[in-house]
């Protein structure tokens, strides 16, 4: 277990921030810190044919120890952590035999991780956490990941005895931004298929998500004296109001949950010339996302129309970007992979629970790439906030999900899939 703790904290006190604003991958030059400390790593626990490319994508391969024909895999994990909170200075906080009861992140702040608030937290209860200080986030998203397949590795490595085929490993920049697939070299990897080690609570197992679009929407107005702006003023600030209270009542994160899709308005910034809306759209189902993005141009049309004769020109200008696409449509044909998945949990105690990802991970984007990929839980829990926590057993069973996982994909009837 201390093996696991050193091996993590050495990754999440690395502060990897990445930035949506950057235009350079990496977007920031500090997660070439952890990148080229992770090459060193694994070069140190005996991987072949590590390397890092010049926007710090780093590939590594555990060769076959079997002589027949096995399909090669991959594992997958990124190295940034999100924007969304700080990860510079992380101090993580290590609570052993967890006692059910309320964690004091921070006595100065007061900043308090109850389990009356985070019920998963009672799951663990005699387990050792790994929490924040109340000042950052953790970075379990997903350092875990990339600590379980390190240690997978190594302790393959360690023990020849287990037979498993030719396992290649990958590890990302950029993907709390949406870009950590986007210069990823499916075939370089060179893998059959592959998993991403991102998920949240043990047991985790996931092969839906979420089609997303990010929108852009520019809202103009007309600045004039406020005493005497009587049919003259147009304050771009109150259409944006105005375009927000058109979209679907209770269609927002906060209340929506499963296949449930929605609107997410995540910035606003304005005056009354200008105001710009930024928000992200999201449903697994591909015509229901269709439709979402057909509201939002029709929303624009209806406001442009209503301010056509007074502002002479489109008052609501929109630009709607796809993301990510439901990885579904691609693993559903080779779904023999999820299986596979399925079973090793199985065999080590764990009950798989397979269910959607509100979100997206680089699987979705690679599985579009043709590299098939389901994802597997990391462990970790409040991702991206100071509330982030793991459990160092989960991370355990991560370790030995993966070994199994090459196990079964060594055998006999597994290579002939």
């Amino acid at each position: 277990m201390q093996h696991i703790i050193d091996r993590f904290i050495s990754y999440v006190t690395i502060d990897t921030e990445s930035d949506h604003k950057s235009e350079s991958t990496p977007s920031t030059a500090k997660q070439w810190n952890l990148a080229n400390k992770l090459i060193e790593e694994l070069k140190t626990i005996g991987l072949q044919d590590v390397t890092i490319d010049e926007k710090a994508y780093i590939m590594a391969t555990l060769p076959s120890n079997v002589t027949h024909e096995v399909p090669v895999i991959g594992f997958i994990s990124h190295f940034d952590t999100s924007p969304d909170f700080t990860g510079a200075n992380v101090k993580p906080q290590i609570v052993s035999n967890y006692d059910g009861k309320d964690i004091v992140l921070n006595a100065e702040k007061n900043i308090v991780l109850s389990p009356s608030y985070f019920k998963d937290l009672l799951l663990y209860k005699g387990q050792t956490l790994i929490t924040t200080d109340g000042t950052t986030l953790l970075g379990a998203d997903d350092k875990a990941g990339i600590t379980e397949i390190v240690t997978a590795m190594e302790f393959l490595v360690n023990n020849p005895e287990i037979k498993h085929g030719k396992i290649r490993i990958g590890f990302t920049p950029d993907e709390e931004i949406g870009r950590g697939a986007h210069h990823f070299d499916v075939e370089k990897f060179g893998a059959d298929w592959a998993y991403t080690m991102d998920g949240s609570q043990i047991g985790e197992l996931e092969y839906e998500n979420f089609n997303a679009a990010g929108a852009k929407i520019t809202f103009k107005g007309k600045s004039v004296h406020p005493g005497y702006a009587k049919g003259k003023m147009i304050n771009s600030m109150l259409i944006a109001n105005d375009f927000i209270n058109e979209l679907p009542a209770g269609e927002t994160p906060e209340e929506t949950k499963g296949y449930e899709g929605f609107f997410h308005v995540h910035h606003l910034n304005g005056s009354i010339e200008e105001t710009v809306l930024e928000l992200i759209i999201r449903d697994h189902n591909k015509k229901k996302f269709e439709k979402r993005k057909e509201l939002i141009e029709k929303i624009a049309r209806k406001i442009n129309k209503k301010f056509a004769k007074q502002f002479g020109e489109d008052i609501v200008i929109t630009e709607i970007k796809d993301q990510y696409y439901n990885m579904k449509e691609k693993v559903l044909p080779v779904k023999h992979i999820v299986d596979i998945a399925e079973k090793a949990m199985k065999e080590i105690g764990i009950k798989p629970l397979i269910k959607p990802i509100r979100g997206g991970t680089d699987g979705s984007q690679l599985s579009y790439k043709g590299l098939p990929c389901p994802n597997i839980f990391a462990g970790g829990h409040n991702f991206h906030g100071k509330y982030e926590y793991v459990p160092v057993e989960s991370m355990q069973k991560a370790v030995e999900v993966i070994v199994k996982i090459a196990e079964l994909t060594a055998t006999e009837d597994s290579s002939k899939k």
